[in-house]
């Protein structure tokens, strides 16, 4: 596995690093929690089915781990010897923010059983300030909202060059079946005119050229197309951003088999690009 990069998450409690692996996660990162150090290159050894899937390795490594900070650095030392390409993020905050945390969390401080929480939080800085000493990035997460940081980690995930992107699923439907309930986003196009209604298409759907040019050509289809397409345009980079796996997209008309497939293909062939994720899927295409 020499050839995946990956990323060591360590640093105080409460600083956020449950969120940092989380956002690994996201990102197709193979992540494993509270990892033994000790462990680490007897486990980067080990052949993975899915290699060409993962975009990289994630491990969180810290004081849960009573031999963590007696073996890290020569562990690290012989991993980065033998050619392993990998990165040591240090995760930290204020001694105040880690009090509002733990407060608001009312989890233990692993290192305040027999002291106060102040005591341990103080006692932790200590005995990380080698490590954080050794590090290759220090992230201090106290203005940190949860989606601040992990648009951070997927930033720095995005340095392997093969991160996941974003799946775009877009679902056409009938309403008289009821809305997808995994849909983010769901247009109503029932205000379009209707091929329903026209004898020689009502038997045909959405993916034909018949019907197709019977909804798009229209001019307040147009003008439809030209606003939706520049909101979805604006959209799908914030989401992006924001670290969204999936984003699902319903398009919805009466019975979901002319309009709304119609312009579902219409959006399809507009979001999908070069480095786009993207799916269609005519949910009741075939329902009467």
């Amino acid at each position: 596995m020499k050839k995946l990069k990956f990323f060591i998450i360590t640093g105080l409690s409460g600083s956020g690093k449950s969120t940092a692996i989380a956002a690994f996660e996201d990102a197709r990162f193979y992540c494993v929690d509270n990892m033994p150090v000790a462990l680490l290159p007897k486990f980067l050894e080990l052949p993975i089915e899915s290699e060409s899937e993962i975009a990289g390795l994630a491990f969180v490594m810290d004081l849960r781990e009573k031999g963590f900070l007696a073996g890290y650095k020569s562990i690290f030392e012989t991993l980065r010897q033998k050619g392993y390409a990998f990165e040591v993020l240090f995760l930290e905050a204020d001694e105040k923010i880690l009090l509002q945390r733990y407060s608001q969390t009312r989890r233990y401080h692993p290192l305040s059983q027999d002291r106060s929480l102040m005591e341990g939080i103080l006692a932790e800085k200590e005995h990380l300030k080698e490590l954080r000493a050794y590090a290759d990035r220090i992230i201090n997460t106290s203005d940190y909202t949860v989606h601040k940081l992990k648009s951070l980690i997927l930033d720095i995930a995005q340095s392997v060059g093969n991160l996941a992107l974003m799946k775009i699923n877009i679902v056409s439907f009938g309403f008289r079946y009821g809305i997808p309930n995994d849909a983010d986003l769901i247009i109503d196009v029932r205000f379009l005119a209707n091929p329903y209604f026209v004898p020689e298409l009502k038997p045909l759907d959405g993916e034909t050229e018949a019907v197709r040019n019977y909804v798009l050509s229209r001019g307040e289809t147009v003008i439809f197309l030209e606003k939706y397409l520049d909101l979805i345009d604006y959209l799908i980079p914030l989401y992006e951003k924001e670290g969204k796996a999936y984003l699902t997209i319903g398009v919805g008309c009466t019975g979901g088999r002319h309009r709304s497939v119609a312009i579902a293909r219409t959006l399809f062939e507009h979001i999908s690009k070069p480095g786009k994720r993207v799916e269609i899927i005519h949910r009741d295409i075939g329902k009467e």
